[in-house]
């Protein structure tokens, strides 16, 4: 079965002039691949990965482009237009994604980006999204195991740190003082289950939880640290143990691997008497 907004596994039934036609099964019988998007080497009787939407005139299409989301997925768009039927958003495919004004929490404006969630109309049987997204997160209790590793969402900046929405069906939360590389809105990563509350709030890592999470929190101790000495700090790795665990209350190796992690992201210069903080641009 042919699964609308999502990539399928297809079958070359025939090639045209104008592209390739694939196998839609008994709904749709055949779908045309148009030339543009057809991969080199692909002949009748070949299996091609495409997605599957609707072009501009309402036809069923395929694609070898990724769009920037897909049906049951979140994701954050640009709206590069409006018209009298709602908002029409980039996803990058040829024919812009809709949002009925019926989907929208306010009007939506041409230029903003907005968090959305994209399905198939019931009544339509069309591909749309909407930002009215509660309903389609998980209601049920999350039960996610400590250390679990998950794909997050970076949704939207909070006072804490980054909302996230983890597994498309979930809220979670990124706090600050444990980022130590570049997010942006609406990236897509991997992330790691920290505590699951009993409020049912999540906590997530961007790195792996055990020794490794210890260390990342280190990080985050030693850049607080070095920006309260005004970029500098006296205590680099050739420090002795016993200094280290003065300061920071951890072992020297744990101290060294935390500078050496802050290092290879750019966020500091390790010196034989010193550690300075890399200002950004």
């Amino acid at each position: 079965m042919v699964k609308l907004g999502e990539f399928n596994t297809l079958t070359v039934v025939k090639a045209v002039d104008f592209g390739l036609y694939l196998d839609g099964g008994d709904e749709w019988d055949e779908i045309l691949l148009p030339n543009e998007d057809v991969p080199k080497g692909v002949f009748p009787g070949d299996d091609v990965k495409v997605f599957i939407y609707f072009d501009s005139e309402d036809r069923i299409v395929a694609t070898t482009r990724n769009p920037y989301t897909q049906v049951g997925k979140f994701a954050i768009l640009n709206v590069v237009s409006t018209s009298g039927v709602g908002a029409f958003l980039d996803w990058g495919l040829r024919k812009d994604l809709l949002v009925p004004f019926a989907r929208q929490r306010d009007k939506m404006v041409e230029g903003r980006s907005y968090l959305v969630y994209t399905y198939v109309d019931p009544k339509t049987k069309r591909i749309v999204a909407t930002d009215k997204i509660a309903g389609y997160l998980d209601q049920t209790f999350p039960e996610y195991e400590r250390g679990e590793k998950v794909e997050i969402l970076i949704a939207r900046k909070s006072n804490l740190g980054y909302n996230v929405i983890i597994n498309d069906a979930h809220w979670g939360l990124v706090y600050n003082n444990e980022i130590f590389t570049d997010v942006k809105i609406g990236q897509r990563m991997a992330g790691y289950i920290k505590e699951v509350r009993e409020d049912e709030k999540i906590d997530v890592s961007l790195s792996p939880i055990g020794y490794q999470g210890k260390v990342d929190s280190l990080m985050g101790t030693i850049l607080d640290k070095i920006k309260d000495n005004g970029g500098t700090l006296d205590i680099s790795d050739k420090s002795s143990p016993d200094e280290i665990k003065r300061v920071f209350g951890c072992s020297k190796k744990a101290y060294k691997m935390a500078l050496g992690t802050l290092m290879r992201m750019g966020c500091i210069e390790i010196y034989p008497n010193e550690v300075k903080l890399i200002e950004a641009e």
